[in-house]
Formats: C-alpha cells, structure tokens, sequence
C-alpha cells in the first residue's frame, strides 16, 4: 500500500464491502508512501496514527469509490496498490528529528507536567499521534493544533511560533486579578526548575539587565559566561537575579527576584560538577567556561492569579 497526503483512506466492511469509515491522509511517515499514515477521520476529525491492514484501501483526494473511476483518473486495486496512466512523484522525506511544534508541545506539556497519554486522552488523539508529532517534523491540522492548545493552556498560534517576535505580556489581563506575596519556599521551588532568568549588573556603561541560563545548586544561582561579557560585571558585588514565567492564554503568572553577593567558582571540583550538572548549554553560544554563583540573601516573589483563587 502507498499514499501520499491528501489521499483517502477507505475501511471496508468485511462483509459487504461497502465503507465503514474513511478519512484523509495528512501526513505520510515514510519516502516511498507506505504505511502508516497520519488520517483525519471523517466521522470525528480526530487525528490518529495508521496502519492499515487488509480491509483498508487507498483512493484519490475527491476520487470515486473503486469501479467508478473513469479513465485516466488514478485509481486503487483491491490489493490497495495505487495505479495511473500519470507517473506518481515520491512523496518528500520527512526530516527523523522534531519540528518547531512539536518541540513547542513537548515543552508545553512537560511544564504542566502531563504524561503524553494523559494530553493525548484529553485531546482526543491517539498518544501514538501525539508521539509522532513531537519527535517528528509533522504538520499537524488546525484542528488537532486547537485542541493541543487547548489541553495545555496556549494558543495555536503561540505553539507554531507566531509570536516569537513579540514581548511577553501582550495577553488579555484578568477581569478580577488577585496580587499575592510567595514565601521563600515556594520562591525557592520555582526557582529550582532552572532555566532563564535576568541578572541586573552595574558595569562602567551603566545599569544592565541580561538573561543567562542558570541552575540552582545548594539553594545558589550559577550561571557560565566569559569574562569579559556584561554577566561577569556581576562579581564581587550584590546583584539581582529575577525568574518569571507569564501564562499569556490566561493572564496569569508569577515572578521571583533573589538578591545576593556574586562569585567566580574556582574550585576545578565544583566547577566540573556545576559543568556535568547543567540542564542546558547556554543558548548565547561561544565559550563561556566562567561559573559565576549568587548566594541569596533575600528572596521575595509575587504571583498574579484570578481573585478567588
């Protein structure tokens, strides 16, 4: 069996041929059109991962059931071959590494920490669809997309990048938003996620804010820079660290500020652990072997939620 996007697949009854289900094909896994197929059903237009077996065959997008096709047109035997008086081009090779969205989803689904069954069920897809979606360039519908945004509290538009370019907090404020103080353990929970957070320096230009990747090693903030960039104007004197995180679909969000004494690590030790340790390599790139950690002081923090809440 082969197909390419924008083909139907057909179930048939196995006792009377007729259709018991269809659906269109939109995304094919494989170079060459052989299964499993990406099928938006008909009856529910939920997305689902398939591999058809033998009571299911291919057609054209629009195409007639078979024997009804008129000459020329392409067509599907009964062994679900696709046959044409025209040549068929081979459908285009799926890069084996995710897509923007998928990475989108993913994140989002980790941060709300959901299993992929558990926003699967709730999406109503098949946690195999979702899994493809996610480690593979796949182009979800914007049905599949809305109800994916849905389920992780974001917009289809948020989770195809659209507005990347745009600054945070551009979403619609709550009608009756509630200010409250976090306590430092709650401060300290929300930071230990690591991540990226802003460090406030002075430097001999002036005041500067800049983000960096930072973890959270023995309830102190580290971060790696080079020595001659505006973070490592940070040593050797008190700094401010601030971490947020801002639910644009909801209006929601919370915010940490730590304050502290900053550092060089000098012990090979420490550093090497610090190194094996991190969560990421820093996204500014280049090489940045200095670890610099802030030892808090103070920790204070707000959170903004629906009033009653």
């Amino acid at each position: 069996m082969r197909a390419e996007p924008g083909d139907r697949l057909v179930v048939e009854s196995p006792a009377t041929g007729a259709a018991r289900r269809d659906g269109e094909i939109i995304g094919v896994r494989h170079a060459d059109g052989t299964p499993p197929y990406e099928v938006r059903w008909s009856d529910t237009d939920e997305v689902t991962l398939v591999y058809p077996g033998p009571d299911a065959h291919v057609r054209g997008p629009g195409g007639p059931p078979e024997g009804e096709a008129e000459a020329g047109r392409s067509r599907t035997d009964r062994g679900g071959e696709r046959t044409s008086a025209e040549p068929r081009a081979t459908p285009p090779a799926r890069p084996a590494h995710p897509g923007d969205i998928g990475r989108r989803v993913s994140a989002e689904r980790r941060r709300r920490g959901l299993t992929r069954e558990e926003t699967a069920h709730r999406a109503g897809m098949a946690p195999e669809y979702l899994a493809y979606l996610e480690e593979q360039a796949a182009d979800p519908t914007a049905a599949c997309l809305a109800r994916l945004a849905g389920v992780l509290g974001t917009t289809p538009v948020a989770l195809r990048g659209g507005g990347i370019d745009r600054p945070p907090g551009q979403g619609q404020a709550l009608r009756h938003p509630r200010i409250r103080d976090l306590g430092p353990d709650e401060c300290r929970r929300l930071l230990s996620a690591s991540g990226v957070g802003r460090v406030a320096v002075s430097t001999p230009q002036g005041p500067a804010v800049v983000p960096v990747n930072y973890e959270v090693v023995d309830e102190a903030i580290a971060y790696r820079t080079a020595p001659d960039s505006v973070p490592a104007a940070a040593v050797g004197s008190e700094v401010a660290f601030e971490v947020d995180h801002l639910d644009e679909a909801m209006g929601q969000g919370w915010s940490v500020l730590v304050v502290g004494p900053a550092r060089v690590v000098t012990d090979p030790g420490a550093v090497r652990r610090l190194a094996e340790g991190a969560h990421a390599a820093p996204w500014a790139g280049g090489e940045r072997e200095m670890w610099v950690s802030i030892r808090p002081t103070r920790i204070t923090g707000r959170r903004i939620t629906e009033h009653g809440q």
